[in-house]
């Protein structure tokens, strides 16, 4: 058999999952934000049983993958898988002059995804808290520096103290996410790193970050 044989088979079947206005649509909202089965189905307005249906074809397909919250176990986000980026929309739907990434503590992943922006986008950032941390947390502080970042001398703050009404809200923890509840911001769902204190957690949330990051921002400058 030919060696590309099994990537074509998979790449035919992510064509065919995507042969669907529904499932195109899917994609679309996935492509900026993860969601929540209900978010999906109230935005796209199917219902739940065609819903059911069409996320399986694309979980079949290896386009979307489900996470269970941190914050409400009772919910799962659906993420769009890397594979699947480029059939998303490009446009976030507005013209965008700050982002301000929300997480719960401010002490990891939100400050860690302002750093990251920086990195990839001319757009400002900031980044805030549901319920402030005392202090940034070593970790996070340990890989910014391993990336070029800075974050010695943040300080864990309300994102209600800085944020304005123009600013993209992006949620980085399910936590803030249910706890803000607005539909107009974008979610990703990332786990805490100081659940697993190492290295190389905090590594996998810098590399999630950058990756996320870039898309976003390649979808405002379009």
């Amino acid at each position: 058999m030919n060696d590309r044989q099994p990537e074509r088979e998979r790449r035919a079947a992510q064509h065919a999952a995507l042969g669907d206005a529904a499932r195109l649509a899917i994609v679309d909202l996935l492509a900026a934000s993860d969601a929540t089965p209900t978010e999906v189905r109230r935005a796209v307005g199917i219902s739940a049983p065609l819903l059911a249906h069409h996320l399986r074809v694309l979980e079949q397909a290896g386009l979307v993958t489900r996470r269970r919250s941190d914050g409400d176990g009772r919910r799962s986000y659906l993420h769009l898988e890397p594979v699947g980026l480029a059939h998303g929309v490009p446009a976030v739907g507005r013209d965008v002059t700050r982002v301000l990434f929300v997480c719960t503590g401010n002490s990891s992943r939100s400050p860690l995804a302002a750093g990251v922006w920086s990195q990839v986008s001319d757009v400002r950032a900031l980044s805030g808290g549901t319920r402030p941390a005392v202090a940034v947390a070593p970790g996070a502080v340990a890989v910014a520096e391993r990336h070029g970042l800075d974050l010695g001398h943040h300080v864990p703050r309300s994102f209600r103290d800085v944020a304005t009404d123009g600013d993209l809200v992006v949620t980085v923890c399910d936590q803030a996410h249910e706890t803000i509840d607005d539909r107009g911001s974008l979610h990703w769902s990332l786990p805490n790193p100081a659940r697993r204190g190492t290295a190389e957690a905090y590594e996998d949330t810098y590399a999630a970050l950058r990756s996320r990051a870039a898309a976003l921002a390649e979808r405002i400058a379009a």
